[in-house]
């Protein structure tokens, strides 16, 4: 999971990118970048690994001039954390690209093979953004009049990139001489928004992860870019976009509701916000239907992501919202931090309880989702030593008991607590009284009812089911690959 933004505007664009970063910091904390392009018709890239705060910082940011560029929040889930894999990654032919990837591609091993001997091309890194920097190349080179300034000669080279890759992905792309190439995967799964705003100079023009970007910078947000489309912020002030594969099924990541995007964001047409307040209805609902003459006193988020659920918990059950948990902001999100150890010795730094919240009381615990069950059963643990009499805990999501391969931090099966667990030994494996999970079908309408159009979502994490197929042999190469990663994290701690 990454962040994106481009921006094509009528004044230097190096603020605004730092700002809008700024906001999808969520997104990604392991490395940032950007990439500026002026009317000397130069590149000009700062990245590397760490915060925004840490990468951009004086001189440098200085020198990032040009009214048209693009940034890139990394948190890997393919590749190394070398900070040579912090984006946008650059080459120079054709006409010179720069790119910034959202997702994961699954047919890497496969890529990268035809691109050494049929493309002719070297790839440096582990990374498959890299990759798909390196196919959306060659297409271009492949364009027969690339020398023209028609701009379905992009739109023709984003064809075969969706013909040739398969996964999860978002990009943004800065390209010489033509401004700024968005597009999306055929299945939407990763998202990608388009806004606009007006200036005394003319009308400029962003893409972004999360809406949330466009509207701390006075963008207005007009729309979802569409599975498959892509689309092109000129130079010369104009958009441009076409539909670069066949209709297929729209099936965005349904995570991204339930943790990942900020609340203020719209994606997809739906409310983040909206979408977990009913989260939080359809999950009291389920306990008043299965457990009546439950005995909870309170309701209790663990913040941050999941208090509009508990809110709404609360609400429909009757009982006292309470926060019972302090958060420390300075410590990073333990979910996407990349080893288990790390995440277990930041629970604690993270999070401290307020004592007299849990005093002999019965209390209810509501999270977005148990995925390795380390920070819950932390957190159980913690409410425990302040003295609550029982503990029972809530998930706003189903079990999560399948990898994800399109970007998201939980690629192997033996890592989930769900996996091979019903709900009582994933209960007891927590340290809980109860554990009341979300309902499959109830997740998919608290999302769906923002948009009813919209009628399929990627959550191959809850069913096993992938939109997009698996090839052969893919999730026991990514066990191997993730034992591996450890062992040498663990040998070199």
């Amino acid at each position: 999971m990454c962040g994106l933004i481009g921006i094509a505007g009528h004044a230097p664009v190096v603020e605004d990118l730092y700002e809008g970063l700024t906001v999808l910091q969520h997104r990604g904390q392991d490395a940032a970048g950007m990439t500026t392009y002026d009317e000397h018709d130069r590149f000009h890239h700062l990245r590397g690994n760490g915060l925004i705060r840490d990468v951009f910082r004086g001189k440098r940011v200085a020198r990032m001039t040009g009214n048209i560029g693009i940034g890139h929040l990394r948190y890997p889930t393919a590749g190394t954390e070398k900070s040579e894999e912090a984006q946008p990654l650059y080459v120079n032919s054709p006409y010179g690209i720069a790119l910034g990837h959202n997702g994961n591609l699954i047919n890497t091993r496969e890529l990268r093979k035809e691109l050494f001997r049929e493309d002719l091309r070297h790839i440096n890194t582990e990374s498959d953004s890299e990759i798909l920097l390196n196919v959306l190349a060659h297409e271009l080179l492949a364009q027969p009049d690339r020398l023209t300034d028609d701009p379905h000669n992009l739109f023709h080279a984003v064809t075969q990139v969706n013909r040739r890759c398969v996964g999860a992905y978002a990009a943004v792309c800065l390209i010489a001489d033509w401004g700024i190439l968005a597009f999306r995967d055929p299945y939407g799964i990763r998202p990608l928004v388009y806004g606009k705003r007006e200036t005394p100079e003319g009308v400029e023009h962003m893409v972004a992860s999360e809406s949330v970007a466009l509207d701390m910078l006075g963008f207005t947000l007009e729309r979802d870019l569409q599975p498959g489309e892509a689309m092109l912020l000129g130079l010369d002030g104009t958009v441009r976009s076409e539909i670069c594969s066949a209709p297929t099924i729209y099936a965005p990541c349904i995570f991204e509701y339930v943790y990942f995007a900020r609340p203020d964001s719209v994606m997809n047409g739906i409310s983040v916000q909206r979408s977990r307040m009913r989260m939080g209805k359809r999950l009291a609902n389920r306990i008043l239907r299965e457990w009546p003459d439950h005995d909870i006193d309170v309701v209790i988020p663990i913040p941050d992501t999941s208090r509009t659920a508990a809110l709404e918990m609360a609400y429909r059950l009757n009982r006292p919202y309470r926060e019972g948990f302090i958060k420390n902001r300075y410590i990073g999100r333990t979910f996407i931090m990349p080893e288990s150890k790390l995440r277990r010795q930041s629970v604690r730094r993270k999070l401290n309880p307020i004592r007299n919240e849990y005093e002999g009381a019965n209390v209810l615990l509501v999270d977005d989702s148990i995925v390795r069950g380390t920070t819950s059963r932390e957190i159980v643990q913690m409410a425990r030593d302040a003295g609550a009499n029982k503990v029972y805990f809530s998930s706003a999501s189903p079990p999560i008991r399948h990898p994800n391969i399109y970007g998201i931090d939980m690629p192997t099966a033996s890592e989930l607590i769900a996996h091979n667990r019903n709900t009582q030994k994933v209960c007891e494996a927590i340290g809980a009284d109860r554990l009341i999970y979300q309902d499959h079908a109830d997740l998919i309408a608290a999302v769906q009812e923002g948009n009813p159009e919209l009628r399929d979502f990627d959550s191959s994490v809850f069913t096993g089911e992938y939109v997009t197929g698996v090839p052969d042999g893919y999730l026991d190469e990514l066990e191997q690959q993730r034992g591996n990663h450890q062992e040498m994290a663990e040998s070199s701690a």
